[in-house]
């Protein structure tokens, strides 16, 4: 085998004719600017074609149904391995899939449970179990050591003489009653019998006299007593009968029960999930906040939102009519209304419907469309009632072990599930039945602990993790599977976890290749890049002035290599500096007070405005919920902008201050190609003018609409503008072609005939930001809007760049820049999470500039970071956690970077002392 997989004449994307080797089983990390070709190397070319070559090693009727690949853009790709990419997105879309079940850790918690887990009755409190062979063998042994014993089954329903004959039966016991002469049964021959038997007899199956080597010979007649007894038997021992039930259930009760088994557990399986909710842990019902959504109204002046319409007049004469039958208070305010007079509105009670009883009347005509409306508007997602969440069926919340069934297991953080584990106390027999699988699960909670998602619990939906938690979980999967001889493509793994946590995570992707994989990983951080075996750095540029292999080898040799711009920042000859002075704190702000969402603890926190502000804490320690949940969605509720549900809190002050707030996240700015750069920054018209202002173009009548691939006129009519023909394949997935009509440039033949400067619109929407920057030098309004794109490091895109094509972090920029191209940007709050996702030390130098630039033009920015370099630059800082999970959710200090530094308890200070006290920085905190 090679040693080396040899790429030569790579032209993917932006990739210039790229020859590189790269080691095998060895761990290369990959870097560059942003928009160099680092993910077209990586994940285009390399996991490509891994997946490829995998894909056509199998048989064409498997292929069938997997999707059609095509072979990157290379002269030679050689000794490459089957890929596997572990990417920065979460790809998970179903509400069934919990952190348990996608990292296994669930199944190996359903084979425990289901082989050592004790039932204890509901009603009395004694363990349920069923009696086995082993049971009847170790009693006889116990109890009639030399003595004769007779094996029975009693006959569950008449049974016919003929058939107990045929199966080799000869004797019976017949139980005489008080027959006087002391005898209470009576051995007899089947041939003395005639007609069926009854359940005054039980048929003998064995006499043995027992002894060490009859065990074998009881074990075998007791198999066969619970066959032919339909789960029962019984023993004759001197004048005794002892009866045994292989049913599993409660004798002292007389209640059968479940046995345990895997499928019990799963909420997956319809055998073991909540019948309620069906597996999913939670049900509709009506939004009690929607329903009330403001506590300071009254009875009298329309508490209830849903019958305020005149509409809903006679609802509301029936409920008024109700409150003065009860004595309840029409004109009292919502909040100061009793619990249980509360719960008489909502519930009703003699007679009256309620407002549940309202909604359950809707829900018989909610085939009518405006009736779906009305319930959406005030119905969401609780946790069951039934199940408590747990999504299981109440049988399987009776299998205990220890004092904890399997849902107050997965409902746990993964580091107190790993300690739980840890101390399981197991009898010698219990291990041996299920030593293998605590084993697993130690190693895998264990794994997951020490790649930074402890705070996550088991019950967590997958759905609901962020990109980095998915990246990072499904890292651990992979190492919990022990693949070998695989290719790992990772990309940013170090996104969204805090410095502390860098370093063990770097232990993870080590042990990967230590296994004996090779694992090429996309990454900035330094720290990744030390423990690599070999550099791979591209550039030198962006877009099209990258493509090229800068540097490869060692990370020793490439700190001094003088060529590259991410080794001057490594090394120190560049930086990113801190800011010359910090803005002063004013008086403007806003306050949370009492946020108790999620694992936050009843915190209240100022948020300053007119500055530079970070949340910054571990992993899990609250900032998403604080900023995402409680900040924007209260904020967002006050407007009458928001209806789904708000982050719990007392109150949210200081809103009057601002006119509007922008949550600038990384989700898509388009789902389709029809969306790019140029028409989310509002700079697609402009050009369109432009090439409609062209004499050919007047000359023809053409409009600006004519110039647009999104409607009618201009556009190509045989694909629609899209470029692209989609064919639809009756046994393959899709597929998409060029459309002949317009080879792919989305306009008819006579648009593309208007050009400017030698130029048609297809081919402008091909050119980079930087060389539209001099294309429209002409228009300076224009260039305003491009140049920002440039300022936030996206110079390198192209004009019309599919949105589908952008990554998460480019996607984000885009926004920022197109806010940084509005004009009323002052009294705006705008929220950044992760902002630095994807980003060179040159990309973040410039981000931080536009943040300066907002905060310059009257704007706040509050950004959710880890990032040491721009968590360096802010203003103002709010630390959470001590820890992730239910650890965190405090705030652990606020200040300026130089005072957090020697705050006790901040790992986030601890982490940016080793930054800041390098840069001999001014104390400027105060001026």
């Amino acid at each position: 085998m090679n040693d080396v997989i040899r790429l030569r004449g790579v032209r993917v994307h932006n990739l210039k004719d790229v020859d590189l080797d790269l080691p095998v089983n060895k761990l290369t990390v990959i870097t560059g600017p942003s928009g160099s070709g680092k993910s077209s190397l990586a994940f285009d070319t390399l996991y490509a074609e891994g997946r490829r070559r995998y894909v056509q090693s199998l048989s064409a009727y498997a292929r069938q149904f997997l999707e059609r690949i095509e072979r990157p853009d290379a002269d030679l790709i050689e000794s490459i391995f089957p890929a596997i990419a572990i990417q920065q997105k979460n790809t998970v879309t179903g509400s069934r899939s919990t952190v348990g079940t996608v990292t296994e850790v669930y199944d190996y918690l359903r084979l425990l449970f289901a082989r050592v887990g004790v039932v204890r009755c509901n009603r009395c409190g004694k363990r349920v179990r069923s009696d086995t062979t082993e049971d009847v063998a170790e009693l006889i042994e116990r109890e009639a050591e030399g003595k004769r014993v007779w094996i029975c089954f009693r006959p569950q329903t008449a049974i016919s003489l003929t058939n107990l004959r045929k199966k080799g039966f000869i004797r019976v016991i017949e139980e005489r009653g008080d027959s006087g002469d002391g005898n209470r049964w009576q051995e007899r021959r089947l041939d003395e019998l005639d007609g069926v038997l009854d359940g005054r007899y039980a048929v003998v199956v064995d006499r043995i006299r027992t002894g060490k080597r009859a065990r074998s010979r009881v074990v075998e007649a007791a198999e066969t007593a619970f066959r032919e007894g339909h789960g029962k038997m019984t023993l004759l021992l001197g004048d005794a009968w002892c009866d045994f039930d292989s049913s599993f259930r409660c004798n002292s009760c007389n209640i059968s029960f479940l046995i345990p088994e895997p499928k019990l557990f799963s909420f997956n399986n319809p055998y073991g999930a909540c019948p309620r909710c069906r597996g999913f842990g939670d049900v509709i019902d009506i939004d009690l906040n929607a329903i009330v959504p403001d506590p300071s109204r009254a009875l009298s002046d329309g508490a209830i939102e849903p019958w305020r319409p005149s509409t809903r007049r006679w609802e509301r004469e029936r409920m008024m009519e109700f409150a003065e039958r009860e004595g309840i208070p029409k004109n009292a305010l919502w909040r100061e209304l009793s619990d249980e007079q509360q719960r008489l509105i909502i519930e009703g009670a003699d007679g009256y419907q309620g407002v549940r009883g309202f909604f359950a009347k809707l829900e018989k005509k909610k085939y009518k469309m405006h009736v779906r409306v009305l319930l959406s508007r005030y119905r969401r997602y609780i946790s069951c009632p039934e199940c408590k969440g747990t999504r299981l069926r109440k049988e399987a919340k009776l299998v205990r072990i220890g004092k904890r069934h399997i849902g107050d297991v997965a409902a746990m953080p993964i580091s107190r599930a790993d300690d739980w584990i840890n101390t399981l106390e197991l009898t010698p027999h219990e291990s041996e039945i299920v030593g293998r699988v605590v084993e697993e699960l130690r190693a895998r909670l264990g794994l997951l602990r020490k790649i930074g998602v402890g705070y996550l619990s088991l019950d967590r939906r997958a759905q609901t993790l962020s990109g980095g938690e998915s990246q990072r979980i499904n890292l651990a999967s992979a190492l919990g599977g022990g693949l070998i001889g695989t290719l790992f493509v990772l990309d940013e793994p170090t996104i969204g976890l805090h410095a502390r946590d860098i370093a063990r995570l770097a232990d993870i992707v080590s042990s990967i290749r230590d296994l004996g994989n090779t694992v090429v990983v996309v990454e900035h951080d330094k720290r990744m890049m030390q423990g690599a075996d070999n550099i791979v750095d591209l550039g030198p540029g962006a877009g099209r002035e990258g493509g090229e292999v800068v540097f490869t080898g060692t990370y020793s040799k490439f700190v001094g290599d003088s060529n590259s711009i991410t080794a001057k920042y490594l090394r120190g000859k560049r930086k990113i500096p801190l800011p010359p002075v910090r803005k002063k704190l004013t008086k403007a702000h806003l306050t949370i007070t009492g946020a108790k969402e999620h694992n936050l603890k009843n915190v209240k926190v100022n948020f300053p405005l007119g500055l530079f502000c970070c949340v910054t804490g571990v992993s899990g320690s609250g900032k998403s919920t604080l900023v995402h949940d409680v900040l924007f969605a209260n904020a967002m509720s006050a407007w009458g902008k928001w209806k789904k549900r708000t982050g719990e809190c007392d109150s949210l002050e200081g809103l009057e201050q601002l006119e509007r707030i922008e949550m600038v996240d990384q989700s898509p700015i388009g789902r389709t190609p029809r969306s790019n750069p140029v028409t989310y920054i509002k700079a697609f018209g402009e050009i369109r003018q432009i090439f409609a202002d062209r004499y050919p173009a007047r000359m023809r009548g053409y409009k600006p609409s004519h110039f647009s691939f999104n409607i009618k006129g201009g556009r190509c009519d045989t694909c629609q503008g899209n470029g692209e023909i989609q064919i639809e394949m009756q046994f393959l997935p899709d597929i998409s072609v060029m459309c002949e009509d317009c080879n792919g440039t989305r306009y008819r033949r006579e648009v593309l005939d208007i050009r400017y400067k030698g130029l048609n619109i297809h081919e402008v929407l091909q050119l980079s930001v930087n060389e539209a920057l001099d294309f429209f030098k002409d228009y300076p309004g224009l260039c305003r809007k491009l140049g920002v794109l440039e300022e936030v490091g996206l110079g390198y895109l192209q004009l019309g760049q599919p949105a589908t094509t952008l990554s998460g972090g480019e996607a984000q920029r885009v926004k920022l820049a197109f806010h940084m191209s509005r004009a009323d940007v002052a009294n705006t709050l705008f929220l950044f999470d992760e902002p630095t996702t994807g980003l060179h030390f040159t990309d973040i130098n410039k981000l931080l500039q536009c943040f300066r630039r907002l905060v310059f033009h009257g704007a706040s920015v509050l950004v959710i970071e880890h990032n040491l370099d721009v968590i360096k630059n802010a203003d103002w800082i709010i630390d959470l956690g001590p820890e992730g999970g239910e650890k965190g959710g405090w705030v652990v200090a606020t200040g300026t970077p130089e005072e957090l530094i020697d705050r006790e308890g901040s790992h986030t200070g601890k982490y940016l002392r080793e930054v800041i006290n390098g840069e001999n920085p001014k104390d400027s905190s105060r001026g």
